[in-house]
C-alpha cells in the first residue's frame, strides 16, 4: 500500500512550502489538492497552497521534483449538481485537471458531486440527479479516455457516499462511451460521515474492483449526531484508529482484497499525520 500525503499541511504558505514538508515528515508520495483557474492574489502572493490549472506543467514538476516526491493524484472535486455558473467548479475545470495531469504523468484524476449550494441543485429528484451528473461528467471522460486518465468519483455527495449510490452512478456513466474506465477514490471519513459504509465499498464484488485510491480520514465519536446529514469534510483531525470509522478493518478488507494502490491521507497536524502513517503501516500486510 502505497502511503502520500495532501499537499494542504501548512497554512498561509504557498505549494512549495506543502511540498517541502511532506518530505521533511519523510512521504514519498502526495497529491495535489487545491488548484483554480487563471491566477489568484494568495498565490501570487505566497500565502495561498493552490495551483494553477493554466500553469506551466514544468513548473509543477520541477516542484515536486525538487522534494524527490512521486505524484499519485491531482484532485478535482466538483460541484455537478447546481446549475453552471462562472464561479463553480465544474466541467471545464475537471477537463483542464485531466489535461494537466496528462503533462505531470499523473494517471489519477478525483472528482466528486459536491454538496449543492442552490435550490435547483438541493430539489433535483434522485433520477435527475443521475443525469445532471452525467450530463456534467460526459466531457471529462472523454478527456480522461484520451489520455488514459483513470477518473475517480470520492465519496463526497449525497450519491457518492453510499454503495448504493455509488452503484447507481457508476450503471449510469457506463452508459458513456468510456463511461466504464470511471472507478472510485474511497473516502473513508466522508463515506461515514454521509451515512455510509466505507467497509462495504470494499465487500461489495462489484465496487472493490473499481477501488483505485484511498483517502485517509477517521470521525471522532462527537461527529455521530451529523451523521447522515453533512455530505464531506475536508480533513480529519484526529490520528487514524482514534475514531469511529473503523479504519484498522478497512485496511485489512484491502489488504484481503489485493488493493496495492496510492492512499493519500487527508489529516491535520503532523503529530496526527505521522502517527496515522505509522498505523496504516502496523496494520497492512
Amino acid at each position: 500500500m502505497i502511503i502520500g500525503c495532501f499537499a494542504l499541511q501548512e497554512p498561509f504558505t504557498p505549494m512549495e512550502r506543502q511540498f517541502e514538508a511532506i518530505r521533511e515528515m519523510g512521504f514519498d508520495y502526495v497529491d495535489l489538492t487545491d488548484n483554480h483557474n487563471g491566477g489568484t492574489l494568495g498565490t501570487e502572493f505566497n500565502f495561498s497552497a493552490s495551483m494553477s490549472l493554466d500553469s506551466l506543467p514544468g513548473k509543477i514538476r520541477e516542484m515536486i521534483a525538487k522534494e524527490n516526491l512521486t505524484l499519485t493524484s491531482v484532485c478535482a472535486h466538483a460541484n455537478l449538481l447546481d446549475p453552471v455558473r462562472g464561479d463553480s467548479y465544474q466541467t471545464p475545470e475537471i477537463v483542464k485537471a485531466i489535461k494537466l495531469a496528462h503533462f505531470l504523468g499523473c494517471k489519477q484524476v478525483i472528482t466528486t458531486e459536491g454538496d449543492p449550494k442552490t435550490d435547483f441543485g438541493h430539489s433535483l429528484t434522485p433520477d435527475q440527479r443521475i443525469t445532471v451528473i452525467q450530463d456534467k461528467l460526459w466531457e471529462p471522460i472523454q478527456w480522461a479516455n484520451e489520455f488514459d486518465i483513470d477518473l475517480l468519483l470520492e465519496p463526497h455527495g449525497i450519491l457518492t457516499d453510499t454503495v448504493p449510490g455509488m452503484k447507481q452512478l457508476l450503471d449510469a456513466l457506463s452508459n458513456i462511451p468510456h463511461g466504464d474506465r470511471v472507478g472510485v477514490n474511497l473516502d473513508t471519513g466522508n463515506s461515514w460521515l454521509g451515512g455510509g459504509e466505507p467497509l462495504e465499498f470494499i465487500k461489495d464484488k462489484d465496487l472493490v474492483s473499481k477501488i483505485k485510491h484511498v483517502h485517509w480520514k477517521d470521525m471522532p465519536e462527537e461527529m455521530i449526531p451529523q451523521r447522515g446529514t453533512v455530505y464531506g469534510c475536508g480533513m480529519g483531525l484526529i490520528p487514524l484508529g482514534d475514531g469511529v470509522v473503523g479504519i484498522k478493518e478497512i485496511v485489512e478488507a484491502l489488504d484481503k482484497a489485493g488493493f496495492n494502490g496510492p492512499t493519500t491521507l487527508e489529516i491535520a497536524g503532523v503529530d496526527a499525520v505521522l502517527e496515522s502513517a505509522k498505523r496504516l503501516r502496523q496494520w497492512s500486510k
